[in-house]
């Protein structure tokens, strides 16, 4: 396909005024419109002890190939970090017979994503099949001599652990933009046709910001890379405004979507649905007869639909009580159909 394909090089300067990379083998390579799409790296809380073998993130193939490797020899795991990556990584110990407790800063689960209803639901779930939590906790230190042996809290207790993964977050790779002049904040600044500072640089991914939004989901980062594609190709106009915060739990077993917003503020509805009997739970926010967020725990099958009502903007008026039910249960004259469930309107 024409491409140049330079593996093994690590680009070290951008010589913006020659509109040179230089890498750190020496070699140099001249651009007209420069990409980057450096990524990110796992965020390591600056506790003592984390540099002790025993102590991982979780993050890369190599990440995981260490953990498993360890894994066959831990009794006991601590996963720090009770977001996405944090109960994926929890829930892959478990499988491996190790005894695992997830620590968590805050007193919700995913709270990014989740409001603390479907939280307690996923709570529940999780140590029915044996996971433990600590949370709300706060580790200030990792213990152990050679290696590690458990984690120090604030309060002053301890958890024992063996195996301890970090999953607490990533942050974007900033350093080569930074040291090139370009704009930075918290990720690489850009413009909704994703170009930087520099009208010939532009950047994509996990290392921008974008409207003060950095972005960790791949389904964003895939709609930049088509927008500035478009624009290097010079064959359209697209512009990326944006992308909605979503979450989308991958444990076996488990369905557990979220999308948009999750709390219901000022001149919002939030229409719920719980049903424990069936592990079901379903919230659903709205402001001027517009679905703005979802969250659904146990039946997810109507993400997609959700997904579109947000993203359209669309008047959900003529969509009545069913809106809540699924898209299966709307009807022409906004009648709904199904039995065993109830539905509780929040008025904020």
């Amino acid at each position: 396909h024409g491409i140049d394909l330079r593996l093994g090089e690590r680009a070290v300067r951008i010589d913006r005024a020659g509109r040179r990379v230089h890498t750190a083998s020496g070699l140099e390579v001249d651009y007209d419109t420069l990409v980057l799409a450096t990524g990110s790296y796992p965020f390591v809380p600056p506790v003592p002890g984390r540099d002790r073998p025993g102590c991982f993130v979780y993050r890369t193939i190599e990440d995981l190939d260490a953990i498993r490797a360890a894994a066959a020899h831990a009794r006991t795991g601590a996963v720090i970090g009770g977001g996405l990556l944090g109960l994926e990584a929890a829930k892959a110990l478990l499988r491996r017979g190790l005894d695992v407790t997830v620590v968590h800063q805050f007193d919700t689960l995913m709270e990014r994503h989740l409001d603390a209803q479907a939280a307690e639901f996923l709570r529940s779930e999780l140590e029915s099949r044996g996971l433990k939590f600590r949370m709300p906790a706060r580790t200030v230190a990792i213990l152990g001599h050679e290696r590690a042996t458990g984690l120090l809290f604030d309060d002053g207790s301890t958890l024992e652990a063996d195996l301890i993964v970090l999953a607490v977050g990533v942050r974007p790779n900033i350093d080569l933009a930074r040291r090139a002049g370009l704009r930075c904040d918290r990720g690489i600044l850009v413009n909704d046709t994703l170009q930087t500072f520099d009208p010939s640089i532009y950047a994509v991914g996990e290392c921008v910001q974008h409207r003060d939004n950095t972005f960790g989901m791949v389904a964003p980062l895939w709609q930049q890379a088509r927008v500035c594609a478009v624009h290097l190709a010079e064959s359209g106009a697209f512009s990326f405004t944006g992308a909605l915060p979503s979450a989308h739990l991958r444990v076996s077993g488990i369905e557990l979507y979220s999308a948009g917003e999750v709390e219901a503020g000022e001149g919002t509805q939030a229409v719920m649905l719980s049903d424990r009997r069936r592990g079901v739970y379903k919230r659903l926010v709205i402001r001027d007869n517009r679905l703005r967020g979802a969250v659904l725990y146990g039946d997810a099958a109507d993400a997609p639909w959700y997904l579109e009502l947000i993203t359209a903007g669309r008047d959900i008026t003529s969509l009545g009580d069913g809106l809540l039910f699924g898209r299966s249960f709307v009807a022409r004259d906004g009648s709904v159909g199904g039995e065993g469930s109830t539905a509780n309107p929040a008025h904020n």
